[in-house]
């Protein structure tokens, strides 16, 4: 499962479990954090899996130059979704600071 279905996973368990009071925290579905927490983990793997290519390309070993291409591209991808997530969430809180105002 990826991280986005992970989060889409969790806000639909945080809702259902928001319709119940009762429910034990141990019967509870990951969280938001728990989804958050697992995609910075994965965009470090792919971080990582791209230096590593790099570096073996540079190295000399047979890696083929589309391979470190694709990995460092993914990389890039995962990063760029972390910051407009980061962003969202910000621009997210100060709307609601702002209501509260």
């Amino acid at each position: 499962m990826s991280a986005i279905d992970q989060m889409r996973a969790a806000a639909s368990a945080a809702g259902a479990n928001a319709l119940r009071p009762n429910a034990s925290l141990a019967n509870a579905a990951p969280g938001f954090g728990d989804a958050l927490k697992a995609m910075l983990g994965d965009a470090q793997q792919l971080q990582d899996q791209s230096a590593d290519a790099i570096g073996a390309f540079l190295r000399g070993e047979p890696v083929e130059i589309h391979e470190v291409m694709a990995a460092v591209e993914e990389a890039g991808i995962a990063l760029d979704f972390l910051i407009q997530l980061r962003n969202s969430l910000t621009e997210a809180y100060r709307s609601v600071v702002g209501m509260q105002t």
